[in-house]
Formats: C-alpha cells, structure tokens, sequence
C-alpha cells in the first residue's frame, strides 16, 4: 500500500522556552494571552492602515486581509508559547472556524451597539472595546478549555 502525501503543517516560529512544552499554569497563559493579543491587534492595525490608506485597497478587502494576519500571529504564538501545544492540523483548523465564529460575534456586537448607543464621541470607540474583549474571552476560553486540549 502506498503512503497518502500529507498536506505541510502551517509555518512555525520558535517561541518555545523548552523543549517538548509543558503545561502553563492558568495566570500565566493568561498574561500571555493577554499580550499576544495586543501584538497579533497591532499586526492587524498596522497591516489594515497601510493596505488601507497607503495601498488604497478597500475597506473591507484590507480589514480582511489584517484580520487573516492578525489572527495568524495570534495563532502561531498561542500555540507555541501561551498552551504550549505541538503542531496540530486538527487544531489549527479548529482555530479557524472558532476565528471565523468570533469574528461574526465582534462584528455582530459591534455594530448593535453602535447603532443602539447615542452618537455621542464615545459611540464608536465603546461598541468596539466591548465588541473586541467579548471576543477575547469566547477566544481564550474555548482555546484553553477545547482547542489546545486537541491532540
């Protein structure tokens, strides 16, 4: 019987203290969480503005293309460094659809509220920091909890 050819895993970078992983304690991934977010958010930014003013890419075009790359920082850093979890293509697709699904939910919550809250200066600033930390916590909770147990 002939092998099947495998599909390549998504590219890695190396982000692991030590060798082989080891289980993190719940503060720690937390912290870690915490500040991947904020680099994978700066990555997303950061490629949205320069498609989007420099480029002169569409909106929705360029904020799809800095969430793809936002979400794909996250994604390579939690896994190696915040769960310490060994490459998974069963997990890294399961990270897909749950970024599909919290993706709607920011979008979702974000334009309720916007339209729901009065247009007063902290509108659009309110819906999006309650839109994007809901997301945040459905994200790290079903990581830790469902993704990264995945083997």
């Amino acid at each position: 019987m002939q092998a099947q050819p495998h599909l390549p895993l998504p590219a890695e970078i190396p982000l692991v203290d030590e060798p082989g992983g080891t289980e993190v304690d719940l503060k720690t991934q937390i912290v870690r969480f915490t500040l991947t977010g904020g680099l994978s958010a700066i990555v997303d930014y950061g490629i949205y503005s320069l498609l989007l003013n420099l480029v002169g890419l569409p909106v929705s075009l360029a904020k799809a293309i800095s969430f793809v790359a936002g979400t794909t920082t996250a994604y390579l850093i939690n896994r190696r460094w915040t769960f310490k979890a060994e490459p998974s293509r069963a997990r890294f697709f399961a990270v897909v659809a749950l970024y599909a699904v919290t993706f709607a939910v920011q979008v979702g919550i974000n334009a309720v509220l916007y339209f729901a809250l009065p247009d007063e200066w902290w509108r659009q600033p309110l819906a999006f920091v309650i839109a994007q930390g809901t997301a945040t916590v459905i994200n790290f909770v079903v990581q830790r909890l469902v993704i990264f147990k995945i083997k």
